[in-house]
C-alpha cells in the first residue's frame, strides 16, 4: 500500500513538472512552440489515466 502511495506522489510531481515545462517553453515564448505543449499534453494526459488507474485499483483493495 505504501508503495502505491508513493507512486501516486510521483505521478502528481510528472503532472505538475509537464504543466510547468509545457507553459515555460510552449506558451511563454515570443513565438509559441507548438511541439513542447503537444508533448506536455501528451504527458499529462498519459499520467491521468495511470494515476486514476491506481487509484481505482487502490480503493478496490480496501473495500472490505
Amino acid at each position: 500500500m505504501g508503495k502505491k502511495m508513493l507512486i501516486n506522489v510521483l505521478y502528481s510531481i510528472v503532472i505538475f513538472a509537464s504543466i510547468i515545462i509545457g507553459y515555460r517553453y510552449g506558451v511563454d515564448q515570443k513565438t509559441p512552440q507548438y511541439g513542447y505543449i503537444i508533448g506536455a499534453v501528451i504527458i499529462i494526459a498519459i499520467f491521468i489515466v495511470l494515476k486514476i488507474r491506481l487509484l481505482k485499483e487502490i480503493k478496490a483493495t480496501q473495500k472490505p
